[in-house]
């Protein structure tokens, strides 16, 4: 059984930190986002791995979120540093069994295995 359980959202500061993780189990993935959706909004790509360790940031997260992946453990994480306003959304771990390229990493409809995502909320 396929399962990916996200864990680390919450509430923080304008300016903190925050580092979401996500365990996968059941399945040999490639291929590796974390996605968000604000209130209103569309789901976004934030942030993207492979298993050959290429890595993309979209432009909004650039510079201030790190993701990462820890093979032992099977978990994927999101450092998410100098959070702004806008960060405030529920943040996905998504994943799938095929290599991503660059016109399917940030695409929803792409991967086949989703988390039940964790909120982050960033207040003034």
């Amino acid at each position: 059984q396929v399962q990916l359980v996200e864990s680390g959202g919450g509430s923080v500061q304008a300016g903190g930190s925050l580092r979401l993780s996500c365990t996968a189990s059941g399945a040999t993935f490639r291929s590796y986002c974390w996605f968000r959706q604000a209130p209103g909004k569309e789901r976004e790509g934030s942030a993207f791995i492979r298993t050959d360790g290429s890595k993309r940031y979209a432009d909004s997260v650039n510079g201030r979120f790190t993701i990462s992946r820890d093979i032992g453990k099977n978990t994927l994480y999101l450092q998410m540093n100098n959070l702004k306003l806008e960060d405030t959304a529920i943040y996905y771990c998504a994943a799938d069994t095929r290599l991503a390229n660059w016109y399917t990493m940030f695409t929803v409809d792409w991967y086949n295995y989703w988390g039940q995502g964790t909120q982050v909320t960033v207040s003034s």
